[in-house]
């Protein structure tokens, strides 16, 4: 099952005057999150972004939980928000750029790290992992050179 969420907005009309569109809350990713339910359709569970950025995603931590380096260049804030709703026994979230030199760092709610990056002459990153828990996930799609744009499909098994 998949669940879209946008940012919700408010209206302020004060003696007859209409104020411009407030955000209600800062919107703390730059693309679609979405949520995932046990029996999800993989085929749903696509969502679109562009890597762009200098921030050093190696900042967020240098490795993750299972040695994998932290790596690549993206944006402070996180591109997309994964909620699960339920506990996953594994899960495989993978960017399709066409080839560019991509990687990932996923940060949950409770700070465990998985980062991912192309391999076996795969430039695309994949993060494939076992016991994930519910909750919400941070997702930053990044390049290896700073501020290099390429369109991405972000899927997950």
């Amino acid at each position: 099952m998949l669940k879209s969420r946008s940012p919700s907005l408010i209206l302020i009309v004060l003696s007859g005057f209409t104020l411009p569109i407030l955000p209600v809350l800062a919107q703390k990713y730059d693309f679609n999150d979405f949520s995932l339910a046990a029996g999800f359709n993989p085929t749903e569970v696509i969502v679109t972004g562009y890597t762009s950025g200098a921030y050093s995603l190696a900042s967020i931590v240098n490795q993750d939980k299972y040695g994998n380096p932290c790596m690549g260049y993206g944006d402070p804030k996180p591109d997309h928000v994964m909620i699960l709703e339920d506990d996953f026994p594994e899960l495989t979230i993978q960017i399709d750029s066409g080839g560019q030199d991509t990687t990932l760092v996923i940060k949950s709610f409770n700070n465990d790290i998985r980062c991912g990056f192309g391999q076996n002459n795969l430039k695309d990153a994949l993060v494939k992992g076992s016991d994930w828990q519910a909750g919400e996930y941070y997702i930053w799609v990044g390049s290896i050179v700073p501020n290099q744009k390429a369109n991405y499909r972000l899927s997950v098994k």
